[in-house]
């Protein structure tokens, strides 16, 4: 019998056994779904909604298409992708996962994106937001904010790393076909060099033009949509801390971390991070703390990279929500997958090879490991107008590397011509 034809026996057991977990450990699931849907309700609905609409009314507004005009010229040569991804990547890195996905999504329904690029473009604009990764992870689970810097530096450096490999997938024949997408290919942009932003501003107004919904028509669509996506990532987040919850209880947590000792010691880390890392398989939430938490006797730079791996691997829980999304589209799951993989473990390595240099200078002493009070999971994600400045800085850190990236090709075509 084929893979294909044991699925569908194979995942009714696994209900059916969850189903018998949950009614012989029925306070555990009670409590760990209340868990679940505190976490949606009190971090998740807040942080991602607002961003959610903002983003169906920017798509609708033709926002992408100015970004597209203005982003190409170092979104294709780095990435193999429209400038319209860059966009999506700003938004992905501010506001976290499945922003990224969702976005990459659309794009994808407006044909500014083909299968190969939409796949190169949520592969590396998946990511933990920063509000998340300091106050949370640094502040909330470490204790200490300047560990932001090592896991920033590990965490988006290794997204960019992600993204350069990620030109090397697909067809090298694979191109959008949307002319709206800004691409300076079109007439308008072999006219004049200087006109960029005037024809961004065009594409804008033409994307407007095409899509000719009122403005309460859009935002009622945009609420409609986004309701319905937060609603599905609530739903995941509950499911995966009840399944969590009852694989602890019925033991299988520990034989988990057991076989992942082996492998631990194996590669020289230390064996007790074993719960961290299985715990960041299925939730990021979890693992993360974890890792901060884990015992006084581990060093730093181990816990670190295990914060670093579970952040950039983004738990089972994430990859649900990232894979609902992707399929309503043609985007395959697997190449997102092993993106996750290796930017796991590019973000794990890249903190230890860069700790003593970067965080020898920050921490003076083993002072940064004092025995704070667990404030617990206090984060509050009421940092909407911090996303919203980190998203400016990005947009205009992109777009003027964009701007000096056509200059300097300008600038070498003519010299290489001069020849």
């Amino acid at each position: 019998m084929s893979l294909k034809k044991l699925g569908l026996p194979l995942m009714i057991v696994s209900l059916a056994s969850l189903l018998l977990l949950m009614m012989r450990f029925p306070g555990a699931y009670l409590e760990s779904a209340l868990r679940g849907l505190a976490i949606w309700w009190d971090v998740l609905f807040p942080s991602l909604f607002p961003f959610f609409i903002i983003s169906e009314v920017m798509l609708g507004f033709g926002i992408v298409h100015l970004f597209g005009t203005l982003l190409d010229p170092l979104m294709k040569p780095l990435f193999r992708i429209p400038g319209s991804g860059g966009f999506v990547a700003a938004m992905g890195y501010v506001s976290g996962y499945p922003i990224g996905a969702k976005l990459t999504a659309k794009l994808w329904e407006q044909n500014m994106v083909t299968r190969d690029e939409g796949e190169r473009l949520v592969a590396f604009t998946t990511s933990s937001d920063p509000i998340f990764l300091i106050g949370a992870v640094s502040v909330g689970f470490f204790h200490d904010p300047k560990m932001a810097v090592i896991l920033a530096i590990s965490h988006y450096g290794g997204g960019f790393l992600i993204g350069l490999l990620m030109r090397f997938h697909g067809s090298r024949q694979s191109h959008s076909s949307a002319p709206s997408s800004g691409s300076a290919q079109s007439p308008q942009g072999r006219k004049e060099r200087r006109g960029r932003i005037r024809r961004a501003f065009a594409a804008m107004h033409r994307a407007r033009m095409e899509d000719g919904r009122a403005i309460g028509e859009m935002l009622r669509q945009a609420v409609e949509s986004s309701l319905k996506l937060i609603i599905v990532v609530g739903g995941l987040v509950v499911f995966f801390s009840v399944f969590l919850e009852l694989l602890t209880q019925a033991g299988v947590m520990k034989n988990l971390y057991f076989a992942l000792e082996y492998l631990l010691k194996a590669a020289g880390f230390p064996a007790s991070l074993s719960e961290a890392l299985v715990g960041g398989l299925f939730e990021v939430t979890l693992g993360a703390r974890s890792a901060g938490e884990a015992a006084a006797s581990i060093p730093l730079p181990f816990k670190a990279a295990a914060a670093a791996f579970i952040l950039s691997w983004g738990g089972l829980s994430v990859h649900a929500q990232i894979a609902s999304i992707l399929h309503a589209t043609n985007l395959r799951y697997l190449p997102f997958m092993f993106a996750r993989l290796i930017h796991a473990v590019l973000a794990a390595g890249l903190v230890l090879f860069l700790w003593n240099p970067v965080m020898g200078r920050i921490l003076p002493a083993p002072a940064f490991q004092q025995a704070l009070p667990d404030p617990g999971f206090a984060w509050a994600p009421g940092g909407f107008a911090d996303r919203i400045a980190y998203f400016c800085l990005l947009i205009g850190f992109v777009t003027a590397a964009s701007f000096i990236w056509s200059l300097v090709r300008s600038l070498w075509r003519k010299l290489y011509a001069g020849r």
